[in-house]
Formats: structure tokens, C-alpha cells, sequence
């Protein structure tokens, strides 16, 4: 095992020490892969959101990263940066990174091992655990944070080299639902929109959306709209949005499915429908539309707590506007109905033929930086560049593009999240690798991670830090470098590639994901499957290979360079399209290709700017080339309140200076002085007095699964019986109720019943 190592680390990265010191390598088997940048200033995308802002990069004479910018000539941010943007470095330079691998002692201590000790430890153990209980009692859980080059490669070396059949992202907890909806709704995972609907809709509709603060460069571009937009906001809480909204629609937890069912009544019954729209590019309305009958006002009112008047203004609004937009985000996706609610958003833009044209749209806004190439390229319930498993036209593509036996290539889509953590609760999973993700902190009704634990034989986390929650429980921790320390690329909300440079060094002995990637691959002795995958940039070539033919097709993206300087580049751009933005010219002046017979429906509104929407033809990705109308009656809550537990709890971010659980915003200063560092809860007054809670009271907050303290804010943004605690600190998922939505598996993590207690504020 020490020789493969050694010789791999010295054909591609010079000298080594006996120690495994490891140095910068344009290979990408050093610290990262690329060198560090050469100029002063060097573009990068930001690795924090799904917004996909570039910012510039500033450079000492060594090339190593400095300060940072907002990039003015983006097409994204177009100069702007939110709190997270401007202090994306501060990670990078935290006190506890993760520096060398550590290894679990018969002590129980985590202490420092070298890099060969670790992968002949990570590779032994986990085959010693295959050999005893199966192959299938290994599993790995991913991320939406890394390179989609890199979660190419991971999903390759699991699947295909190691044996690991179930290997799932944490974009399962963000956006599995709409990439369920959208692809049994229009035939593929295709967001249709570009940002430029944001500053081009007459009406824009966000459902469970509080881009305020999740996404507020997002909003930046809502305030740049110049028609005079309506804005309106459906959500049970008074959102930072909803107070900028022309219209609030205050629906119940769990009420949206129903209340977008009786706004599509309305529609109906007032004509405000596109019926040639609907004959010539759909499927399925005339069911939807009896289907539709029994959500008159008075039971869609008895539903969502929502006024006849204010369900009357929203449907006038959506059927009389010209352009209008519908964007959704976690507040549909984590519920016990999530899919179905998604596509009861895609079916409004459907009816009303509100898709394909500017300012219109069924818009998914993503959560992660890089959840869409995670969609794309995590190999984990699709088959790697958005195949399917289960076809086996496609196991033979992808096995000729990857030069590998088809044999190899599974026939079946892994289990998702939460199924490969009940298998550990049975028995059935006895090994865990858990690549740049906080499962401990983020996993819903987290509490009993530590319980699955200690099922586990073997728990190896590859991470920035070795302080998570999740890092603290490992047998094996791998040191990981992260954005600003290797090159790749992630893919944001509107589909556009952006590039990420490598701008800093890690520190000590920190490998890039990908490095780590091909060591594990060496040291498990399928190192010769991965030899075309020589560094991130031929990973990209791969990709693109991959892509041929697919509704996502990138192959007339030369390579980083064209990306950057293109501002980004949506999917698809085909080789036909690449011929467009070259030469200024449409695809029917070039004539057709295999390409363009796939993807004919990119509007190329203008090749400078590349604002690229979907379906501006009106052909889906379906069999037929039509989007078909999916549909479903509406469930109540899993978990509602009662006279134990009377109130409603739900959660959402809390503060654009906070991302997810913390374990990167929590090490800048300057963010920790915009945002409360530790949990509060909103309560309307109304309640909180006769609990006899006052503001800044420290009050218990307890559910059937758990309990936690937080600080009183007495305020109306939430209604009577709900309370409000931001996702962002861990003891939020002590309460969570574990609901999963039965078509994406994605958990309910908005609403869950609850009690409060006022503790004694001596």
C-alpha cells in the first residue's frame, strides 16, 4: 500500500518526505489541483448558494489569495455580493481545519496518521466490512458543495470501482423534490429560467421562498424590474420578502398544495386559462381539470386559513398579468408533499401558458452552490451525466465514454438518504463514508444520528474541519481542501457553469475531494479504471462526453477558459450552439445536427449575453415532446398540533450572514456580529402572553422527539398557533418530525408540533 501511494504522489507532484508533506501539483495530487493562480486577480464562483456570483480574487506576488471583490461584469451578480460573498476566504484561514488525517486510537482519541496510514486503514476496514456482511453493507453519503467534477468521480469510484451500490447527496435534502416534479412533469431535471426573468415578469410568485435572505442577490435583481412588478408571497410567516410583497398570503403549514389547487379552480371557472397552449404542448388537463372541480373557495378556505378575497386577488393576479413567474424553494421541497406541490406550481405556469418566454416560468431556486451538477453528476439515484440506471442503452453509453465493462455498471438507482440510515438502524449497513456534509448536525430528528452510530463498524468523514458534529463521531477523518483551494466547476439555479480557481494553498496536508478520490481509488486497487480522470480539467472532458445527446448536452463548452470567459455558460450549449455564440448565428441558418434534433429549444435571445431559457417551442423532454399534468389530493399534516403539544413549528433561514449548519459562516467575525449566534424563536404576541413569555425570555421548546432553549422575539410575522426557529443551529433538528415525501424522499423538515415552557430567568 505505501509503494502505490508514493508512486502515485510522486508521478504527480515531484519530491516527497517520509512524512507525506505534500505540495501544490498541477496534476491535482498535491494539496489541490492547479496552481495557484498567476495573475493579481483571479475570477471564481462562489461556493456558498445556488446564486453562482463570480467574485474577484486578489493576489499577493506568491499568487495566494488576499481580498475579494464582487465581479461587475458578471451576468449573475453583476457587482453584487451578499455578507457570505464577501467573506468567502475567512474559512479557508479558521484555527480548526483539518490538516492531516486522524485516525481513531484504541483509546478512543482521534490522533494524527500520514496519508498512506489512512487510505491502507479507510481501504482494509471497509473491505474487511464488505467481506463479512456484503458489499452492500458499505454506503456513502455526498454533498452539493463540492466540484461537480469531483462528485463525477466519487460516483464513479463508489459505483463502479468499489462496489458501493448506495451512494446518496445531501441535495436530497434541498432539491430532490423539484428534480422529481420537473422531471416527471417535462421528461428531465430542467429548471426552465434565467435570471433575467426576475427583472422581466409583470408578476412574480414565491411560494415557501424568502430570497430576502436566501438568495439576496436574487432579490437584488427582483428590485432591478422596471415594469412595475406585482410581488407575491405565499408563506405562513411575514417573511423579510413578504414584508416587501405587494401581496402576503398567509396559508396554513401544509396548506400550499391546496390553496395553488383552488387558485387553478378559479382560472378555470374565470377563463383565464391558455387553452391552445394547453392543446398543442400538454397532457393530462382534462382529468386535472375535473380533478379540479371540488377546490371551490369555501373548502380551499376551510383548508389554508386563507380569505376568499385574498384566494380571488391572487388568481386575478396570475390570470390577467402578461409575464408571469413562479419560483419556489425549500419551503415546498421539505414538506411530507413536496412533489406534488411543485408540480401544482409547474401546472399554474402550464395552464396559463406561462413558460418558455420572458418573465414566465415554473422556477425552482436551488439551494446549494453546486445541488444542480450534484443532479446532473452524483451517481446516485440517476445514473451518472442524468441516465438511468435501469436503461440499458444507457449503462452502454456511459460505459464507452468511461472505457469501463458494462457488468460494472449497476442496474438499479441507490437508496436515498433516509433509506440507507434506516438500513444502518436494521443492521443492513455497517460501514459509512460521509463526504462534506454534517449529517450529525442537518439530518431531521438529528438526535438519533447518534443512536445509528453506534450501529456503525466503520464512520469515515472527509471535511474541511474536524470540529462538526459528524467529524467528531468519526473512526477516520480524511483533511479535505475547500473552495478557493482547487479548480472545477459548479452549476447554479438558472443551469449556468461557472469556474472555481484555486487561490489559496490548504493547509498541512489537506487533499483536494479529487486527490482523495484517486488515492482511495489506488489504494483499492481499481486505480486503472480511473487513469483518464488525470485531474478536474480532463474530468470536465468526461462530463461532456457524458452529456452527448442529453437534454443537458455541454459539449460545445471548450474548457475552463471558455467558461469564465463567456460569464458562465447555461446548459445546453451544444456544438451547434457553440457555432451560434462563435458566429452569431442561428442553428437553422447552420442546418440540424444530432445536437440541436435534442435540444431545439433554447431561446438564444442573445448570443453576448447568453440568457438561455427552456422550452421556448413548447417541446418537453417527454416521449411526445409535451409536459404532462401531474396531480394528486392533498394530505394533512403528518404531525399537527394538539392540546400537548399546541403549536406549530416551522423553520427557514434566519439570516443572510448565516449558511446552513454553520460550519463555515460560524468562523468569520464579521458574520457572527450580523447574525445571532445562538438559536431564538419567534412568537406572536398574542400567544406568549398567557404562556407569560416576554421578549428575550429563555423558553423550552419541546416535541415528541426531543427538547431545546431559545431566546423569546415576540413578533406578528408569525401567526397564532406557529412559532418560528431558524434551521441554522443544531438544536433545531432535536424537534424536527421525520416525514419523507413519497416520490422524492425528501424530508419535512417546515412543520412539526410543539410545546413551549418559559424557564426561569434567574
Amino acid at each position: 500500500m505505501k509503494t502505490v501511494v508514493e508512486n502515485l504522489l510522486r508521478a504527480h507532484d515531484g519530491p516527497m518526505t517520509s512524512e507525506l508533506v505534500l505540495r501544490p501539483a498541477e496534476f491535482g495530487l498535491g494539496r489541490v489541483p492547479g496552481r495557484l493562480q498567476p495573475a493579481s486577480t483571479a475570477k471564481s464562483v462562489c461556493g456558498f448558494c445556488s446564486t453562482g456570483c463570480s467574485l474577484l480574487v486578489h493576489l499577493d506576488e506568491s499568487g495566494q489569495a488576499i481580498n475579494l471583490t464582487p465581479d461587475p461584469d458578471h451576468p449573475v451578480n453583476l457587482g453584487m455580493a451578499c455578507p457570505k460573498g464577501w467573506e468567502a476566504l475567512t474559512p479557508l484561514v479558521a484555527h480548526d481545519r483539518a490538516t492531516t488525517p486522524l485516525l481513531r486510537n484504541a483509546k478512543g482519541q482521534l490522533e494524527p496518521v500520514s496519508w498512506e496510514r489512512a487510505i491502507a486503514e479507510f481501504c482494509s476496514r471497509m473491505k474487511g466490512v464488505q467481506a463479512r456482511h456484503g458489499a452492500a453493507s458499505v454506503a456513502a453519503l455526498s454533498t452539493g458543495q463540492i466540484t461537480t467534477e469531483e462528485m463525477a468521480l466519487l460516483g464513479a469510484l463508489a459505483k463502479f470501482g468499489m462496489g458501493i451500490a448506495d451512494l446518496d447527496s445531501n441535495t436530497r435534502q434541498c432539491m430532490a423534490t423539484s428534480h422529481v416534479a420537473y422531471k416527471q412533469s417535462f421528461g428531465f431535471d430542467a429548471p426552465p429560467f434565467t435570471y433575467a426573468d426576475f427583472e422581466e415578469s409583470d408578476l412574480l410568485v414565491f411560494v415557501g421562498a424568502n430570497p430576502c435572505i436566501a438568495h439576496p442577490i436574487m432579490w437584488q435583481r427582483v428590485m432591478r424590474n422596471r415594469r412595475n412588478p406585482s410581488t407575491v408571497v405565499i408563506d405562513p410567516r411575514r417573511t423579510e420578502t413578504a414584508m416587501a410583497a405587494t401581496l402576503h398570503v398567509p396559508v396554513c403549514p401544509g396548506g400550499d398544495l391546496a390553496l395553488l389547487y383552488g387558485i387553478a379552480h378559479l382560472l378555470v371557472s374565470r377563463g383565464w386559462i391558455d387553452r391552445d397552449f394547453i392543446a398543442a404542448h400538454t397532457t393530462g388537463f382534462d382529468e386535472f381539470e375535473t380533478f379540479l372541480r371540488d377546490f371551490t373557495p369555501a373548502r380551499v378556505v376551510a383548508d389554508t386559513g386563507v380569505s376568499e378575497s385574498t384566494l380571488e386577488q391572487l388568481a386575478t393576479l396570475i390570470g390577467t398579468r402578461e409575464r408571469v413567474s413562479l419560483w419556489w424553494t425549500m419551503g415546498v421541497n421539505q414538506s411530507h408533499q413536496a412533489t406534488r406541490t411543485a408540480q401544482a406550481i409547474i401546472n399554474l405556469a402550464l395552464m396559463t401558458g406561462q413558460i418558455g418566454r420572458p418573465g414566465t416560468g415554473a422556477n425552482s431556486i436551488t439551494g446549494q452552490c453546486n445541488a444542480m451538477g450534484s443532479r446532473l453528476f452524483g451517481n446516485a439515484t440517476s445514473l451518472i451525466g442524468g441516465h438511468d440506471f435501469a436503461n440499458p442503452d444507457h449503462r452502454a453509453h456511459v460505459a464507452s465514454v468511461l472505457g469501463l465493462d458494462e457488468k460494472r455498471i449497476p442496474t438499479a438507482a441507490s437508496r436515498a438518504y433516509d433509506q440507507i440510515l434506516g438500513r444502518i438502524a436494521t443492521g443492513g449497513v455497517r460501514a459509512l463514508w460521509i463526504v462534506a456534509t454534517n449529517t450529525a448536525h442537518s439530518w431531521i430528528s438529528h438526535c438519533g444520528f447518534a443512536e445509528l452510530r453506534r450501529k456503525l463498524d466503520f464512520l469515515v468523514v472527509q471535511d474541511m474541519y474536524a470540529t462538526t458534529e459528524t467529524a467528531r463521531m468519526a473512526d477516520l477523518v480524511l483533511p479535505a481542501a475547500g473552495w478557493g483551494e482547487k479548480e472545477g466547476t459548479f452549476i447554479n439555479s438558472e443551469r449556468r457553469l461557472g469556474v472555481i480557481r484555486k487561490v489559496s494553498r490548504a493547509p498541512g496536508e489537506a487533499l483536494s475531494d479529487f486527490a482523495i478520490f484517486k488515492l482511495i481509488a489506488e489504494g483499492w486497487g481499481c486505480g486503472g479504471m480511473f487513469r483518464q480522470w488525470r485531474d478536474p480539467a480532463a474530468a470536465f472532458a468526461i462530463m461532456r462526453a457524458l452529456s452527448a445527446g442529453r437534454p443537458f448536452d455541454i459539449g460545445g463548452i471548450r474548457d475552463y477558459d471558455h467558461i469564465e470567459a463567456e460569464g458562465g455558460i447555461q446548459w445546453p450549449f451544444t456544438s451547434a450552439d457553440a457555432l451560434v455564440s462563435k458566429f452569431g448565428v442561428r442553428s437553422s441558418e447552420i442546418g440540424q445536427t444530432s445536437d440541436t434534433a435534442q435540444t431545439p429549444n433554447s431561446d438564444l435571445r442573445s448570443p453576448a449575453t447568453h440568457e438561455r431559457r427552456l422550452f421556448a417551442d413548447g417541446r418537453f423532454f417527454t416521449p411526445d415532446g409535451r409536459a404532462r399534468f401531474v396531480f394528486d389530493p392533498p394530505s394533512p399534516l403528518p404531525e399537527g398540533a394538539n392540546r400537548d403539544y399546541p403549536f406549530v413549528l416551522i423553520t427557514g433561514r434566519g439570516s443572510s450572514a448565516q449558511w446552513h449548519t454553520g460550519s463555515r459562516t460560524a468562523k468569520s467575525a464579521v458574520l457572527q456580529k450580523l447574525a445571532p449566534n445562538s438559536a431564538w424563536i419567534e412568537i406572536h404576541p398574542a400567544d406568549a402572553g398567557p404562556a407569560g413569555i416576554a421578549n428575550g425570555d429563555r423558553v423550552r421548546v419541546s416535541s415528541r422527539r426531543g427538547t431545546t432553549e431559545a431566546a423569546a422575539q415576540l413578533t406578528p410575522s408569525v401567526q397564532r398557533g406557529q412559532v418560528f426557529i431558524p434551521m441554522h443551529f443544531p438544536e433545531v433538528n432535536r424537534l424536527t418530525f421525520p416525514a419523507f415525501d413519497p416520490h422524492s424522499r425528501q424530508p419535512a423538515y417546515k412543520a412539526c408540533a410543539v410545546r413551549l415552557e418559559r424557564l426561569s430567568q434567574e
